[in-house]
Order: C-alpha cells, then sequence, then structure tokens
C-alpha cells in the first residue's frame, strides 16, 4: 500500500489527512475590570456602590475545606441578573455585589447545592458567608483516604482515584489495576475497580470486584450499595435484597439503598416491604428521591391501594417529566384507571420493565461489540454531572468562543517540539509494532476569507529516519476546539451536559454534533485525489471561571466505508503554556488517536513542549525556526 504524506506532496497514491484544520485555541488574557483583586495577603477591594462578600465552602463536617472547586451562582433577585465564578485552591472567593438582595447558589460535583440569601447594602463594608455542602447519596463517594492502602500502592491508588474524580476511566483503570496487583486485598481499591468496570458496562466484572470489596469490608456502604445495583442490573432480585438490607442497616439515612431495597422486594413479591422502603427513600432523600415514587406506586397498587399508587405514579411524572420513562408511566397510570381494566397486578407485570422505569438503577444496553484496543464511545458512556444543577448554556458557548477568537485574531504562528509515538494494535489492544518520531513542528493561523479559517502546518524530523510511520499522516487534530469559534459553531448541535470535574477544576460538559443540514468544514480525509468529509460528534470539558477548553473528545459520526475507515477517535487534552509579557495560552500538551483503517488498528500519540509563539503583530521578537520542507513519501 503506497501512502503520501500532506496534501501539498505530488504524486502520492494515498494521502490520509487526519483533520484537515489545526489551531492551538483558547487565548487566555489578564481580566479587566475585575471587581475584586486578592492580593497574597491576601487584601481585597471593591467598587463604589458594591459590598465585599466573602464566601468559604467546606465539606458536610463543617471544618474541612472542600477538597475540588465549587461554582458559585449569584442571582440579583430585583433585577433577576445571574453572575458565576468559582473557588480558589482553598474553597474560598471574594465577590463584590452591587446593592441588592442576592440568592447565592453553591455546587459542587458530587455534593448537593446548597441555597442562602444576603442582602447587600451600604451599611455594611463586608460579609462573609460559609457554605458546608452534603453528598450527594446518588453519587459514588469518592473521597476516600489512602491510609489504608500499602505503601507501595500509595501512589497508584491516589492517581487513579484522581482520574475517577476527573471522569477519566481509562487512566484510572491504569493506575488502579496497577495498584490492585501490589494489594489485591484491599477493599478500597476493589470497590473502586468495581466502579470502573460499572460505568464501562463491564456488568460481571463489576460484580466480581464489589462482592470482594463487600466480603473485604462488611460495612461499607458505597460497596453495598454499588454491589445492589449491579445485582438488580442482572435481575439477581434475592441477592440485591440481601445485600441492601445490609447497606441500610449500615448507613440508614442513605435514600440510595432504600430505593434500591424498594426495587428489589417489588421484584420478589414483597409488596408491603416495597411500599416501607421507597417512603423511607422519600422521606430521606426528599425530592432528589422522586424515582422512589416508581416503585411505592407499584407497591401500592399491588397491595389493593390502587388510587394511591396512582398518585404516586403522578407525582413522578409531576416531579420529573423530562425522565425517559414517563410516557411508560402515564400509559401506565391510564390504564389502571380504565373500568374493568382487569387485576392491577395483571397491568403492572405486563406494562411495568424495571430498566425503564427506574432511572437511578437502569444499566445502559452493553454495546454489541467490546473493543478494548479504543476508549468507549461518545456516547457509550457519558461521565458524571452534578444532580440538578442548571447549566448556563448560551454563556458557556459563548465564553468558549471568545477564547477561540481571541486566539485565532491574535496569533500567526506557533512552533513547538512534536513526538509522535505511533502502534499497530491488535483486537485486544497489545501492540503488534511501536515507533517513535521527533519533528519540528510549525503551525500558521490564517482567516483569508471571513469566517474560513485555515491552518498550514510543517514538520521536519529531528532524526535521519524518513517516511512516515506505516505511511500514515496525522496532522490537525487540535483543530477540535473550531468547533467552538463563532463562525464554526452554528454547524453544530450543542448541548450543556450539567457540571463535572476536570483534575479538581469545575468543568462544564458540552456534548456537540454536526448538523446534517450544514457543510462539514471541520474535518477531512484526503485518500489519492480524493478529499472525504467528516462528520464529527464530540464532547469538550470547560472550566467554570475561565470557559477555557481543558479536553476534548470527539468521534465520527458514522463509519466511512468508502474509504474503508471504520473508526476515528480523539483525545486531546490541553495545558497553560506561559510566554513573554504575561501572555499566557492554553494548548495542546497531548493528542490520542485511535484508527480503524482498512482492517488495521492504529494507535497514535502526540505530545507537545518547548512552545514558541508568533504573534500578528510581532509581540514576541523572537527569530523563527526555519523548518525544512515536509518529507517526501516513501512507499512501503
Amino acid at each position: 500500500m503506497d501512502i503520501g504524506t500532506p496534501r501539498s506532496a505530488a504524486g502520492a497514491t494515498i494521502s490520509l489527512l487526519v483533520g484537515a484544520v489545526l489551531v492551538f485555541p483558547l487565548l487566555v488574557v489578564p481580566a479587566v475590570g475585575q471587581r475584586i483583586e486578592r492580593e497574597t495577603k491576601p487584601t481585597y477591594t471593591t467598587h463604589a456602590g458594591e459590598a465585599l462578600v466573602l464566601i468559604s465552602v467546606y465539606a458536610e463536617n463543617g471544618r474541612t475545606h472542600l477538597d475540588r472547586q465549587a461554582v458559585i451562582k449569584m442571582t440579583n433577585e430585583l433585577t433577576h441578573v445571574v453572575t458565576w465564578q468559582t473557588t480558589d485552591d482553598q474553597s474560598e472567593a471574594a465577590v463584590g455585589l452591587l446593592f441588592g438582595k442576592y440568592e447565592i447558589e453553591v455546587s459542587a460535583f458530587g455534593y448537593l447545592s446548597q441555597r442562602k440569601e444576603i442582602q447587600a447594602s451600604d451599611t455594611i463594608n463586608s460579609a462573609r458567608l460559609e457554605f458546608s455542602l452534603h453528598r450527594d447519596p446518588s453519587a459514588v463517594d469518592l473521597t476516600i483516604s489512602d491510609a489504608a492502602i500499602p505503601p507501595k500502592a500509595r501512589g497508584l491508588f491516589r492517581h487513579g482515584l484522581s482520574d475517577l474524580k476527573s471522569s477519566n476511566l481509562k487512566g484510572a483503570k491504569k493506575n488502579l489495576d496497577a495498584a490492585y496487583k501490589l494489594a489485591p486485598s484491599n477493599p478500597d481499591l476493589n470497590y473502586l475497580l468495581g466502579y470502573v468496570a460499572y460505568e464501562e458496562k463491564d456488568i460481571p466484572q463489576a460484580r466480581t470486584y464489589l462482592e470482594s470489596a463487600a466480603s473485604f469490608s462488611s460495612h461499607n456502604p458505597g460497596a453495598l450499595t454499588l454491589l445492589g445495583q449491579v445485582e438488580l442490573a442482572q435481575q439477581d432480585y434475592p441477592a440485591a435484597a440481601a445485600t441492601l438490607e445490609k447497606a441500610v442497616d449500615v448507613a440508614p439515612d442513605n435514600w440510595t439503598a432504600h430505593t434500591g431495597l424498594a426495587n428489589a422486594y417489588l421484584k420478589i413479591k414483597k409488596y408491603d416491604e416495597a411500599r416501607q422502603q421507597a417512603e423511607l427513600a422519600l422521606a430521606k432523600g426528599k425530592t432528589q428521591a422522586n424515582a422512589a415514587n416508581l416503585a411505592l406506586g407499584q407497591a401500592l397498587v399491588n397491595v389493593g391501594k390502587k388510587e394511591e399508587g396512582i398518585q404516586a405514579l403522578k407525582a413522578f411524572v409531576q416531579s420529573s417529566p423530562n425522565d425517559p420513562a414517563v410516557p411508560q408511566v402515564r400509559d401506565l397510570i391510564t390504564k389502571l384507571g380504565q373500568p374493568n381494566a382487569g387485576p392491577p397486578s395483571d397491568i403492572l407485570s405486563a406494562q411495568v420493565s424495571p430498566p425503564a422505569i427506574d432511572p437511578i438503577f437502569a444499566t445502559p444496553e452493553l454495546p454489541a461489540s467490546v473493543n478494548p484496543w479504543r476508549p468507549p464511545g461518545i456516547d457509550e458512556v457519558k461521565p458524571s454531572v452534578a444532580e440538578g444543577i442548571a447549566c448556563p448554556s448560551d454563556t458557556v458557548i459563548e465564553r468558549s468562543g471568545e477564547r477561540v477568537k481571541e486566539l485565532v485574531d491574535n496569533v500567526s504562528r506557533i512552533a513547538a517540539f512534536e513526538r509522535l509515538v505511533h502502534q499497530q494494535v491488535s483486537e485486544m489492544g497489545a501492540s503488534l509494532t511501536k515507533e517513535t518520531r521527533d519533528y519540528d513542528y510549525v503551525a500558521s493561523i490564517s482567516e483569508r476569507k471571513p469566517g474560513f479559517l485555515e491552518v498550514d502546518e510543517e514538520r521536519s524530523s529531528r532524526t535521519t529516519r524518513a517516511g512516515v510511520p506505516d505511511g500514515i499522516f496525522s496532522g490537525g487534530f487540535a483543530s477540535l476546539a473550531l468547533v467552538f469559534h463563532p463562525d464554526m459553531r452554528d454547524n453544530f448541535e450543542m448541548t450543556c451536559e450539567g457540571l463535572g470535574n476536570w483534575q479538581g477544576k469545575a468543568t462544564w460538559l458540552v456534548h456537540f454534533k454536526q448538523r446534517e443540514d450544514r457543510p462539514a468544514r471541520m474535518h477531512d480525509y484526503r485518500v489519492g485525489a480524493e478529499t472525504y468529509s467528516a462528520h464529527l460528534k464530540g464532547r469538550a470539558w470547560i472550566t467554570a471561571d475561565k470557559f477555557e477548553i481543558v479536553r476534548i473528545e470527539s468521534e465520527l459520526t458514522a463509519p466511512m466505508p468508502q474509504i474503508q475507515l471504520r473508526c476515528e477517535q480523539q483525545v486531546v487534552e490541553y495545558g497553560p503554556v506561559q510566554f513573554q509579557k504575561n501572555v499566557e495560552l492554553w494548548l495542546p500538551i497531548k493528542a490520542d488517536i485511535y484508527l480503524d483503517f482498512r482492517k488495521h488498528r492504529y494507535y497514535r500519540t502526540h505530545s507537545y513542549d518547548h512552545y514558541m509563539l508568533f504573534s500578528v503583530d510581532s509581540i514576541e521578537k523572537r527569530k523563527e525556526p526555519q523548518a525544512p520542507p515536509p518529507e517526501k513519501p516513501t512507499a512501503n
């Protein structure tokens, strides 16, 4: 197979270009007119007409600062203007509020939100608000001490736990697997690996780990509750009931365990016990436990209290109108209300299936084929988001787009050292071949026509090796962030999925997908003389404070059989790079690419360092590196 390099090379039989456009996004500039300035002492200043409010956020014990960034939503109750801010590394924030009455809402991933009201007036110079957030019982508890972890495995455990908090399942599995080999009997490691397997939809493996965790530590409510979830998903209802009975004994205030136990009792026809557990869940979880109304309604109908059961089902519909189970529940309510409809138990058994009607414990279907060599697809595993926190979609999309546009408007050329690690892998992910190449890399950005961004890139090898690994040239992958550029984003459907977490930072998760009625201008493949446009979908992690894109994942919306491309996935991570004159850019640090091309599977890692910046206005007066022209292709 003859494969050419970039599109500038002549006479290439096949040229595979991964990403036709490249840009390194997200220029970070100092805030202008910021109302509160913190100094190292620290001291704070406000403008005229403002009151200073100092906010501290603690974990539920009220003594320990929260171990992750929190998002603060401030709503002026008179004007209804909403502003946002995040806490710093000490879980504190200082805000200047114009005089008026405000609702302050503090939210963090894995915790329930808390609201307080404050009257900002000219009679006070400053005020302090303290928030003690309580854990979301429906979220897996990842606050685990490493004190019981053997010292030799402690570092790997910490890295794995950090990856889990950032929803990085691949990294978590790698680190926790390595720690498990050193301490296979540790209950916390078994618990976390069970959670990873559950999130990856490997239900049998999740049960194995969680059973071990529960046997090594019989009073671990997290392991027992999650094991009960897994047993419910496997329809092993007697086992689920036994497990969740232990969970509620250990943690009687855990409404999630009570809800699961109600569902288990329902399936083994212990209807009165199911009713009691559902009522306990609702009493302890309030609106958070709305799904318990489903079990409660069915249990009441089965014990002969049909009207009360119908009311419980209606309460579920009213509180969760967008839940996917609502159409089924409404149909059930209608049939239960019909005269001469038959015994209620027959209607229930015909109409209600646990996965559809139990959104808390429903487990998505396993994929038709398992592909260990690549990560799960964008829509196969959705990262966890904080419960009940509304995402300011327009603000997130608009502000992140401003970051991308700032860089395109101000930067003409970027140079860096690039390292490429190329592997051909088996279906199980084992490396078959491996090559490493080092390059001097230069990328230039231009907008020759309004709304059309062009990126030219050049590589010169830092070694004497010619050609490209396996004859495949990949470039332009970092153009993913252009999805959010104001001239490009209307080509995509965008949905803000909620508040997530990435490496301890609060992040908004935005899902995007190419619109079928708009041109696909982001991503092309060139094979021979033909160019094929690729349609992409993906997800971005955007910081809640500065709206910086810190991570993007993407994949094809569908295979491209015309070029025998079954799969392409990209994972790009960004980090801050400091230049002269206090200019900081968020640039790609690492990009992973997974390709299934012509019945071969490839895994590539591009990493970048030693960046050099050349701006449009020549602010950076550095001598531009002279990169030789791209290497000529060589036939394999």
